[in-house]
């Protein structure tokens, strides 16, 4: 999950941002009901005062559906901590923050982060407290097989497996229903020394034996599952200009070798489950993946081409080759050009052999998204061939509408409308297919306990969602709220606040206060409602 800190990268006329970010059963959240009484004068009033009467008015006034299932997320190297606890082995986020604390904005390290790996029950508190119907989480890789190996029941850490099964029972048991995400960025990091991690086909075979584990230990607590957390940011970010662990620079081929490799892992871990768990446990399976929308800077033809162009490299290099069994058109078009205009033989781009596209086509059980800002793209003039990057080969220029409010980092443009927009889009692209909001929230960087702007967010995001179901006929069945406290923002360090709960990181007992976020959210789960009177 979530956001943290933007990089600019100056590429000429180009800025590329890079951030972390940071996606049931029956309902929790009560029978459909207006907020009575008190409680829902104050709140109201108190939106209307601080956020402005005309936002409330133009909320939807409808109820959230009952096909659609509200919750919060969060990852484990985010929040657990305990980086060498319990059997843990070293992750390639432990060994960059550690060794190259320059690219952190506050040099921390994920060390201790919330230390929810003692303080979950705590945690399962606060989620519970907020009426969530799901709570998105993750497994350590590194947590349950050290070295990221499988070889057989001796290599399994015991202890880590006691701790997610205690875990996501104790979730169950709260009427909560656990997404578990197999993959949120943590290689174990002896895969990185020895195969260059994500660089090999290797790590896809390692991944695979990994998630095959995972379905046989914990596959009677889930029902869904996440194969890989946004593989933009693991290729892009961190093979790619290498911002982001392991921090490898290979711009316009790391990342596009990674994206494969990916792929493939993700597709054999689905279809492991598809042929052996799959009767027994009836779950679903997806790869999360994220992007911004991208809004065109002018109804030219150009500026339009371009803001789909950004759409089908940032989301379609992934979501073609899952729904369709190859890269996008344009991706190979552009790449291909770029690459001969260098004078190279071949495209950087690697091609799926035809066994490759079988496999990897049709590994989805629904659609997911992580929205969090809106960004413009226009067209421009093809790059001088000796510069390689993705924005060379996407060949947009990229920026922010001056007018949108921003979130704490400046690349997060705020204009609800777009997660509308991309819904659409998926819909559009890929088929009506179920879609979950895997990640969606508001980063700042003020910690401010009285947090309007963040109400703000999520009741205008929300409203969107219900423009989406209820104008459009998309089949929204999900929102994951990231997220329901402070974490450890990967480059972002800890001053890249994301919660609806504040977390003390001075305190020894990293102590978490409920900010007025967490009373709206609350409401809005327990009313299914994001207004006062619902209709």
């Amino acid at each position: 999950m979530f956001y943290c800190f933007e990089f600019l990268v100056s590429l000429s006329s180009t800025f590329i941002r890079y951030r972390s970010i940071k996606v049931g059963s029956r309902s929790i959240c009560g029978q459909k009901s207006t907020m009575g009484g008190l409680q829902g004068l104050l709140l109201v009033l108190f939106l209307q005062g601080l956020l402005g009467s005309s936002h409330v008015q133009a909320i939807n006034n409808r109820f959230l559906p009952d096909s659609f299932k509200i919750g919060v997320a969060n990852a484990a190297p985010q929040i657990e901590g305990a980086w060498n606890e319990g059997g843990k082995g070293e992750t390639i986020w432990d060994r960059f923050a550690m060794t190259r604390p320059e690219m952190i904005i506050d040099r921390s390290t994920p060390e201790v982060a919330c230390d929810s790996y003692h303080r979950w029950r705590e945690d399962l508190a606060i989620i519970k407290g907020l009426n969530s119907q799901f709570y998105r989480l993750s497994i350590a890789w590194s947590r349950i097989l050290p070295t990221g190996y499988y070889n057989g029941s001796q290599s399994i850490n015991q202890e880590g497996v006691r701790y997610y099964k205690t875990l996501l029972r104790a979730l169950n048991a709260l009427d909560i229903e656990p997404m578990v995400t197999l993959y949120h960025w943590d290689l174990p990091q002896q895969l990185q020394d020895d195969f260059g991690g994500w660089l090999s086909p290797k790590v896809a075979d390692l991944f695979a034996e990994y998630a095959r584990l995972c379905y046989e230990l914990f596959g009677d607590e889930i029902r869904w599952w996440i194969t890989i957390n946004e593989p933009k940011q693991v290729c892009e970010a961190g093979y790619g200009v290498g911002v982001f662990a392991p921090g490898i620079f290979k711009p316009g081929e790391g990342n596009y070798i990674c994206a494969k490799n990916v792929l493939l892992a993700h597709a054999k871990a689905y279809r492991i489950y598809d042929e052996e768990f799959r009767a027994t446990n009836k779950g679903k399976v997806a790869m999360v993946i994220d992007t911004p929308w991208f809004e065109p800077g002018s109804q030219r033809p150009d500026d339009v081409a371009a803001a789909e162009r950004a759409r089908l490299f940032m989301y379609g290099l992934y979501g073609h080759p899952i729904y369709y069994g190859d890269w996008p058109e344009i991706v190979k078009d552009r790449v291909a050009l770029r690459s001969y205009g260098e004078g190279l033989e071949v495209s950087r781009l690697p091609e799926f052999t035809p066994e490759e596209k079988e496999l990897i086509k049709g590994t989805h059980d629904y659609l997911t998204i992580n929205y969090y800002a809106t960004h413009m793209a226009n067209a421009t003039g093809e790059a001088p061939f000796d510069r390689r990057s993705t924005y060379d080969d996407m060949n947009i220029i990229e920026w922010l509408n001056p007018a949108w409010p921003k979130g704490g980092p400046d690349w997060f443009s705020i204009w609800p409308m777009g997660l509308r927009k991309v819904l659409n889009w998926l819909k559009e692209t890929y088929g009506d297919h179920e879609i979950v909001i895997t990640e969606n929230g508001l980063s700042d960087n003020t910690g401010d306990i009285q947090d309007p702007h963040r109400i703000q967010y999520i009741r205008d995001h929300l409203s969107a969602c219900l423009d989406a179901i209820y104008e459009d006929n998309v089949r929204l069945v999900g929102y994951m709220a990231w997220s329901f406290m402070d974490d450890w923002e990967w480059t972002g360090g800890y001053g890249s606040r994301i919660g609806m709960y504040y977390v003390d990181y001075n305190s020894p007992n990293r102590t978490r206060t409920r900010k007025a976020s967490a009373l709206y959210f609350r409401e809005v789960c327990k009313n299914r409602c994001l207004v006062a009177n619902c209709v």
